[in-house]
């Protein structure tokens, strides 16, 4: 009865949302398969593409508290589907833009309409599915909607070869209302009803948590930069600085999202089993910080690695938003899931507007040679990047540097040597007893 139960759930509950989620991120990445075509017929310059792209990021980070409350009082079902709506007229309207302006409108629409479909997701999860199993259920989810990013890859080219980005705009948009169809008619309603602690669900419990704002900065820094490498600035870097070819552009392409799906699982069967064990998610977050931070570097000073390593890395972080939410899960209570994944992606999404928009505008402060950006322009773009998410790291670990220093100065070997230490008078066995202080967890 129990297994029947939980397949009914991943029908009508999970599937809707995750391809919700899959069409957010198709949308989120496809410009950077298009971008050359969106160039040359739109007339565009490098500096118009980043803020075509990254407006996408600007709206759907200004909707998620809005979206968080909504989720919280309305649902997710009657949400997600409004919202999807919207994301439907955007794209039809994208496909039949000429403008920057038009362009703008389209994408911001897209990206108001698509704001909802994690965090819907996510709050779909919370509620319906046992608090033991919201991390693992989160990563499928998430692998599920990185598909998208595989789409946007090989098989949209292939698609591309045979209808031009405007038609292919339209197909999205039809498949989008269908989605938002479907979800309203399949996901059933939840009632929820408020937890009897004495912490009030208001937003400002969410923003007045130090926990929140200890890992908040490293999460967004880190997640927000991989999202506008792979969904922008991957291609031309592959292009410009490694000089590959538009067949091997979008093979490495592939290749990212690939990782960026099994990575998604990753993340979710390992914080699901160490969580068993009573390891903290926290330290999965700073680990993958780390990593991610040394793939930049090594992309920056063109360390002779072949590039995919790096590249796959990046892709990799993409998804450990898997890691972060499961984080925020365990610090707020049910009925301000929707508030708390909210607020963090506010600072996901507008991060990622901040870096994928300033990359642009540091890229179009070199001239072009030849049709290629300086070397030096990506270094200094990306660089930038690397350096605040340095400073993000060095926040998130500040409790563990700070135990860290307490203990090496409290520990006998790692003491100064003073002159009081290096002559020591002679006393006798009975003042040593007397002068040692009390522990009464002291073990002989």
């Amino acid at each position: 009865m129990q297994i029947s139960l939980a397949w009914r759930l991943i029908a009508r509950v999970f599937l809707p949302f995750a391809a919700g989620y899959y069409l957010s991120y198709l949308f989120r990445t496809i410009n950077a398969l298009i971008s050359g075509s969106l160039i040359s017929d739109t007339e565009l310059d490098t500096a118009d593409l980043g803020l075509i792209t990254s407006v996408y990021f600007l709206v759907f980070a200004a909707a998620q508290i809005p979206i968080g409350i909504l989720l919280d009082r309305f649902g997710p079902r009657r949400v997600q589907s409004a919202l999807l709506l919207v994301a439907a007229a955007g794209a039809g309207l994208f496909a039949m833009s000429t403008g920057l302006l038009s362009l703008l409108i389209a994408r911001a629409m897209i990206g108001v309409g698509v704001a909802a479909a994690l965090t819907a997701g996510l709050k779909s999860i919370v509620l319906w599915f046992p608090r033991e199993r919201v991390a693992l259920m989160n990563g499928y989810m998430i692998m599920l909607g990185a598909l998208g990013a595989v789409t946007a890859t090989s098989p949209a080219e292939h698609l591309l070869a045979w209808i031009g980005w405007r038609q292919l705009f339209a197909i999205l948009a039809a498949a989008t209302g269908v989605t938002a169809v479907l979800i309203y008619v399949v996901v059933p309603e939840r009632v929820i009803i408020p937890s009897t602690a004495s912490t009030p669900t208001t937003l400002s419990t969410v923003f007045g948590d130090r926990r929140f704002w200890r890992i908040a900065p490293l999460s967004a820094t880190c997640v927000g930069s991989a999202w506008s490498l792979q969904g922008l600035w991957a291609s031309p870097w592959l292009t410009d600085v490694e000089g590959l070819d538009r067949a091997s552009v979008v093979g490495q392409l592939f290749i990212m999202s690939i990782v960026l799906c099994g990575s998604a699982w990753l993340f979710g069967t390992t914080v699901h089993c160490i969580r068993r064990k009573g390891v903290g998610a926290e330290t999965i977050l700073a680990m993958v910080a780390a990593v991610f931070i040394a793939a930049e570097i090594a992309l920056v000073l063109r360390a002779p690695l072949p590039s995919i390593l790096p590249w796959s890395v990046v892709a990799i972080v993409g998804t450990a938003t898997v890691v972060s939410f499961t984080i925020i899960a365990d610090y707020f209570p049910l009925e301000l899931a929707g508030r708390a994944n909210g607020a963090l992606n506010v600072l996901h999404f507008g991060w990622a507007f901040l870096a994928q928009f300033g990359t642009g505008l540091i890229l179009e402060q070199w001239s072009t040679e030849d049709g290629h950006k300086s070397i030096l322009a990506y270094q200094v773009a990306f660089g930038l990047n690397v350096a605040v998410q340095i400073a993000a790291f060095v926040w998130f670990a500040l409790p563990w540097l700070r135990s860290f220093t307490w203990w090496m100065g409290s520990n006998p070997l790692f003491m100064p040597v003073t002159v009081s230490d290096a002559v020591e008078p002679v006393i006798s066995f009975e003042q040593a007893v007397v002068l040692m202080p009390a522990d009464d967890d002291a073990e002989w």
